[in-house]
């Protein structure tokens, strides 16, 4: 069946099943390699995108749903000036360990801050709980959303 969807503000059409998750027409299909499988029951966050600026985990979301969405990946989000502030931020503080999970935690951060520029440490843990780290760069994370925000980032407490 071929679906017709908008990535990274690009219209593209692919052949899949109905019920393909997003995650798999993002990697197989049209070579969007950032967005991670992690445990394909949307408990990681690893593959989190965007549709229309919300939080999606792609494991689970079926092509089929959506529709006249737009898709925003990892390889997109740099796109926005504050998803560029986020990207930035976390090559400044250099969050990355091993790296798999930074693409869900980059995503969930950008719709964050989109809806909420001047985050308090609860708003952060409530956005970010969904998003694990097996190597707990936890902290880190919190201080680049929080440069990316331009708030102070002396906070080191654990997420």
């Amino acid at each position: 069946m071929a679906f017709t969807i908008t990535v990274n503000g690009r219209k593209r059409t692919i052949e899949a099943q109905a019920d393909t998750p997003l995650l798999w027409v993002l990697r197989d299909e049209l070579d969007l390699k950032g967005t991670k499988f992690g445990c394909g029951m949307s408990f990681c966050g690893a593959c989190t995108v965007h549709l229309d600026g919300v939080p999606t985990r792609s494991c689970i979301t079926p092509v089929s749903r959506v529709g006249s969405a737009s898709v925003v990946t990892i390889e997109g989000v740099g796109d926005s000036q504050v998803g560029k502030r986020v990207k930035e931020a976390w090559l400044a503080l250099d969050v990355m360990q091993c790296g798999y999970c930074q693409s869900g935690q980059v995503m969930a951060a950008t719709a964050l801050l989109a809806r909420n520029p001047r985050p308090t440490d609860r708003d952060i843990d409530e956005a970010m709980s969904g998003n694990l780290c097996r190597c707990a760069t936890y902290t880190r994370i919190r201080a680049a959303i929080k440069q990316a925000a331009d708030l102070p980032t002396d906070d080191t407490r654990e997420v």
